[in-house]
């Protein structure tokens, strides 16, 4: 079965996002003084050739062993389909 799976990776709470705060000033310049903030981050679709109950362990695996910086950053992730 194939299962296709948004990863999305932020940085953590309690780090500064340099970025988003780039934007966000940007934002209000631009005459936007109700966005409160931004907060950038990344996304992954991933195509997996696994069973439903094995998703949550796939992710997992794939996203501490190469797309997330657990210092600085977490992440969640969305089935899109499957």
């Amino acid at each position: 079965m194939m299962i296709k799976v948004r990863v999305f990776v932020t940085y953590k709470q309690s780090v500064f996002d340099p970025q988003g705060d780039t934007i966000a000033k940007t934002v209000h310049a631009i005459g936007h003084s109700e966005v409160e903030s931004v907060q950038v981050g990344k996304f992954f679709d991933l195509s997996l050739k696994t069973t439903p109950d094995q998703v949550a362990t796939v992710v997992k695996d794939i996203a501490t062993n190469l797309l997330v910086n657990f210092n600085m950053e977490t992440y969640t992730y969305q089935v899109l389909e499957g």
